[in-house]
């Protein structure tokens, strides 16, 4: 945690501010280590306290040792303020993105004399780059999320229900270590195959359908997250050739993945080459995003996304086409950006697996 305050520290410097105010859960829990489901984090150039109420107490003690334990005890943004006045604050930023309409005027109404000032991503841009420890643990997150593919493969037949697929891969992956799966998990066969989207359902899979898992683990904190898609039977000529395609791009997106690049050139690796081959109108999200302790993070792979990738990022890869006719491709690795390069994390095979 201490590496952590000197960087959002720095940044804090950069950007002129002299205290602030953590209120999104997952930014305290990566500034203080506090998982507790309520608290608040004040952080000055010199200082550091977790605002809480008495079910955390001893949590806090034992999470954030290095933090100053402040009990509320009904108010907590008042005692956030009672404590900036301790700290002799006269302007506080907070997270403008994170804080609701309710809170500000809470934290408004108590803040007095004391000024307050937006801010946006201070934190999110920190955690960008991860460290030695926080890759140990995304390396198991992904590797839960391949062995669960692995043995969920076994199961997967015409007949099932997308929930039963999407309830076996939650178990496998609970059975292997994982604290939940990381988002509510995609299993999306036949026409819904073409909903980027599509949540499993109740439908039953059938022969001739492509069907595509998008799922990952929530270990430690941190999430994975790894999209393929499967052939029940043998696929028909447009079914094969969507997914060659998808291959292709994706292939070639994660080769171009190295220091340097934008989100945006990066992008347009993928969309360029799907554009060429007649499917441009049918890959309409972007090729990828970061992945931490949330599994949509900065920074962007998206023709909108001028972030320079560096290393200690990691991205997923996962351009698609989706034909409502026919059905949808996805495929999704995730990418670690390395000084020399890249390491692809996810190990799951990505040529067609048809199971007949």
């Amino acid at each position: 945690m201490e590496r952590r305050l000197e960087k959002l520290r720095k940044r804090m410097e950069e950007e002129g501010v002299k205290a602030f105010l953590v209120s999104h859960p997952i930014n305290r829990r990566y500034i203080s280590g506090f998982t507790g489901s309520a608290g608040w984090v004040v952080v000055t150039a010199d200082a550091q306290a977790v605002v809480t109420d008495f079910r955390y107490v001893e949590q806090v003690k034992e999470q954030s040792p290095n933090f100053r334990l402040v009990e509320h005890k009904g108010n907590p943004l008042a005692t956030v303020v009672e404590e900036c006045r301790r700290l002799g604050v006269q302007t506080l930023a907070f997270e403008e993105n994170h804080l609701t309409y309710a809170q500000a005027a809470k934290l408004k109404e108590a803040a007095g004399e004391i000024a307050l000032e937006p801010t946006n991503g201070l934190v999110e841009q920190i955690r960008q780059i991860k460290d030695e420890e926080e890759l140990r643990i995304l390396r198991r997150a992904v590797q839960i999320a391949d062995d669960a593919f692995a043995a969920v493969l076994k199961e997967l037949q015409p007949g099932k229900k997308e929930t039963e697929i999407a309830l076996r891969l939650e178990i496998l992956m609970r059975e292997m270590g994982a604290t939940s799966s990381s988002f509510d998990i995609i299993v999306a066969s036949g026409p819904r195959s073409a909903m980027p989207h599509g949540v499993a359902s109740d439908r039953v899979m059938q022969r001739g359908d492509l069907v595509t898992l998008d799922f990952g683990a929530l270990y430690q904190g941190y999430c994975s997250d790894i999209t393929r898609t499967v052939m029940l039977g043998q696929p028909n000529e447009k079914q094969r050739e969507i997914y060659e395609i998808v291959l292709d791009a994706q292939k070639r997106a994660v080769a171009a993945i190295r220091p340097g690049i934008t989100g945006k050139e990066e992008d347009a690796v993928a969309r360029d080459l799907i554009r060429e081959q007649g499917y441009g109108d049918a890959f309409g999200h972007s090729t990828g995003h970061g992945l931490g302790m949330e599994v949509h993070e900065a920074p962007g792979l998206s023709s909108k996304s001028d972030t320079v990738l560096e290393p200690g990022m990691v991205v997923t890869v996962e351009p698609g086409i989706y034909l409502p006719d026919v059905g949808g491709v996805r495929i999704e690795d995730d990418v670690l950006v390395t000084p020399k390069g890249h390491e692809v994390l996810t190990q799951s095979p990505k040529d067609m697996i048809i199971i007949d």
